[in-house]
């Protein structure tokens, strides 16, 4: 059976939308083995595991699809490759067969901390590097999978990483008593299910298992005059469940509407902290004080977040898209571990706070004479983070996105797509003070700014049908 990805958008359904349905036993083929899956799914997992911190606090929108040169637009209303497998299950009704989607991506960031007046002096002057990555170059991707059971049941696979941030300061930097390496990652496992229930109604749900890593390590202060800083590392590895609910209402055959609601996973990372290099005074007292030995509890909430889309073909050439999305990070809930006063140290944790996010999104589509269709886009996520001040363990909070893409049909079963987008996060300003000099113990003040924080992605994805 030949399925036929259409060149020119989406003028017309598919031959099963909108009231025109398909026979059923077509003859598409199953998984052969669900577990040749895997190998696939791993690799994805391990490509994103290097993701930085984008906007949207710590999701991306970025994991090797047409959404990066979209902004994201259109996100739970576009359906129109397998990658809706994971962004809206419902849409993947819409789809003829089986199709996978495979992509890969290279984001290139800025962020380095420029040092302010008010930091202590004491404290140095190294800058701490590129942030992020090997030189401030991460990769990511996934693999989508959607299959048709029959015309109006479907099912899914997905494996990406779009939430998380991998940071690397250099050693001895300013700020190493607060923050060193950091490293949190959710790598999501989503199998889903579609289900047509009528002519204009589609509803999909997944299961999104993730699987988090978190690792902390900083300096600290030993206070004895010439003495090296100790180190105070926190590694650990949790998993977590989810669900994902999505509706699609198709109003006609060129427009239609997406809503989808992806609920709060928790990742319940809980380990003892491993110190080394303390001097013996300090280590006395965190032994006496029960600070030693003790369990950690750095869990955190993956945040649920809810987005409405919509998708709409204005003629054969042109369509056009939007979002409106909302991510709840008060609940967030990460912390900062370190020691703030080594001469009466009196925990290892201090609390971040968060706020929830908006989002916002408008792009568009244009079919070129051919087989080239050119994708472009705009959007806005507020901070997670108050103000323009952040912590230099999450350097990241309102960001802008302009996204530009092509797809080319390379035949009726396959087309593959290039897309950019740049992510513009401003100058962001950080204000950490202490009561204490690092002489008297504490971590000294911490003043400058991120300046002119940006990421430019580049991603290249294909899309199979069988």
């Amino acid at each position: 059976m030949r399925i036929r990805l259409r060149a020119r958008g989406d003028l017309q359904p598919p031959s099963h939308a909108y009231g025109r349905r398909r026979a059923a036993g077509s003859g598409a083929r199953p998984w052969s083995d669900p577990a040749s899956l895997c190998p696939a799914a791993l690799l994805a997992a391990a490509a994103c595991s290097a993701m930085p911190a984008a906007a949207g606090g710590l999701f991306l929108y970025e994991f090797g699809t047409a959404e990066v040169g979209l902004a994201a637009a259109g996100y739970a209303a576009r359906a129109q490759d397998a990658s809706t497998a994971f962004t809206n299950p419902a849409g993947m009704t819409r789809l003829d067969g089986t199709q996978v989607l495979a992509g890969g991506q290279l984001i290139r960031l800025n962020t380095r901390f420029s040092i302010g007046e008010g930091t202590t002096p004491a404290l140095g002057s190294s800058d701490g590097g590129r942030v992020f990555g090997s030189n401030g170059v991460v990769p990511g991707g996934g693999v989508f999978v959607a299959h048709s059971v029959s015309p109006d049941l479907k099912l899914g696979f997905s494996a990406t990483g779009n939430f998380g941030s991998i940071l690397d300061y250099d050693a001895g930097w300013v700020g190493r008593y607060r923050a060193q390496e950091a490293t949190l990652i959710g790598v999501s496992f989503v199998p889903s299910v579609a289900y047509r229930v009528n002519e204009h109604l589609s509803l999909g749900a997944g299961i999104n298992v993730m699987y988090g890593v978190m690792g902390q390590k900083v300096a600290v202060n030993n206070v004895v005059p010439g003495a090296a800083d100790g180190r105070l590392e926190f590694d650990d590895t949790a998993w977590g469940m989810g669900g994902n609910l999505g509706l699609l209402y198709a109003w006609s055959p060129t427009t239609r509407v997406g809503l989808t609601w992806t609920s709060e996973i928790k990742l319940d990372f809980k380990a003892q902290p491993q110190f080394s290099g303390l001097g013996p005074v300090l280590s006395t007292l965190l032994r006496n004080r029960g600070l030693l030995d003790a369990q950690l509890n750095a869990g955190v909430r993956v945040p649920q977040q809810v987005m409405a889309s919509g998708f709409t073909q204005i003629d054969d050439r042109w369509a056009v898209m939007g979002n409106v999305g909302w991510q709840q990070w008060s609940r967030f809930g990460e912390v900062e571990i370190g020691i703030d006063n080594s001469n009466n140290p009196v925990g290892l944790t201090t609390a971040i706070p968060f706020k929830d996010t908006w989002h916002v999104a408008a792009g568009a589509q244009y079919q070129l004479s051919g087989p080239w269709r050119l994708n472009f886009g705009v959007a806005y996520d507020s901070g997670f983070q108050s103000g323009s001040r952040v912590t230099p363990l999450l350097p990241v909070n309102s960001a802008w996105r302009f996204g530009l893409g092509g797809e080319q049909q390379l035949s009726p079963t396959a087309k593959w797509g290039i897309a950019g987008s740049v992510i513009s996060g401003g100058t962001l300003d950080v204000e950490k003070t202490s009561v204490l000099p690092p002489a008297l113990g504490g971590r000294g003040n911490l003043v400058g700014e991120y300046r002119n924080t940006a990421a430019v992605v580049l991603s290249v994805y294909g899309n199979w049908a069988f």
